[in-house]
């Protein structure tokens, strides 16, 4: 289990790894992709987010980090509402020069059935608020990995990426959001996406409800996507197994040696 904890990070959500999860994550070498909501803004001070980097970076722990999302339309159609995103992720990007994270996944949250005839705006405004982030992160000395969750195929991902066309900006693909919503074949995602892969987060389900099961739980094809990227992306590549419990994360791990997911 320890040779499969060197090679991934494990999603910790901020108030966890505060309040419980530190000295689990520190003896067992988690490298953590912390998680953090709107509530942690209210809830902690500048001194207890320094505490933990510290704590971390003493332990030679490598975080990433997962942003806020909940809420946040960065390619609003309404400026006001793009406005308070952009003020909650600059809020959030204020905390990576304390703990240097090697990347930041955040969500471009395009839904078609949301923005429906109003892609090209999205776009537009989603092109104009990364574009600020990208740049930021650069400053930052880290990368952001913008996620598919709702969206039924890459297209929109895709033109928002290339149009990017930034090495400050990656994408993140989300194996279980993937199995619940995407009617594009697996094989469509990775032809248009794999070029542009920096992350991938894996966790399982039956493709009905984001159910956030152990690798291997559910309906995801594990054994043939990571032949697909083992075949076509170098070693840089993070994996982040997202479980939601300890039970979760420790049958991940057993899944993922028997299933040799990692190797090679």
């Amino acid at each position: 289990m320890n040779e499969i904890l060197k090679k991934i990070q494990v999603h910790v959500p901020f108030r966890l790894l505060h309040d419980k999860l530190m000295p689990i994550v520190i003896n067992r070498g988690i490298n953590p992709e912390i998680g953090f909501d709107h509530a942690v803004f209210e809830l902690f001070c500048q001194r207890d987010f320094v505490e933990v980097a510290k704590g971390l970076s003493d332990a030679g722990i490598s975080p990433t980090f997962h942003a806020p999302f909940l809420d946040l339309r960065p390619g609003a159609l309404d400026p006001k509402v793009r406005q308070a995103t952009i003020d909650r992720l600059k809020e959030f990007f204020d905390l990576v020069p304390f703990f240097q994270p090697r990347l930041v996944v955040c969500h471009p949250a395009f839904d078609e059935r949301y923005y429906m005839s109003g892609e090209n705006i999205w776009l537009e405004n989603s092109l104009e608020t990364w574009g600020y982030f990208s740049t930021l992160a650069g400053d930052m000395h880290t990368v952001i990995a913008l996620e598919n969750v709702y969206e039924a195929d890459p297209l929109q991902l895709r033109l928002l990426l290339s149009g990017l066309n930034s090495p400050n900006v990656c994408f993140c693909f989300d194996t279980g959001h993937f199995n619940v919503f995407s009617r594009a074949s697996l094989e469509v995602w990775m032809e248009e996406m794999l070029h542009f892969l920096g992350e991938i987060h894996i966790h399982d389900n039956h493709g009905t409800v984001d159910e956030h099961l152990p690798v291997g739980m559910g309906s995801f094809p594990f054994l043939r996507f990571f032949r697909m990227i083992r075949n076509n992306k170098d070693s840089s590549l993070i994996v982040t197994i997202e479980a939601h419990s300890e039970k979760n994360l420790w049958q991940s791990l057993e899944n993922i040696k028997s299933m040799q997911l990692l190797d090679g």
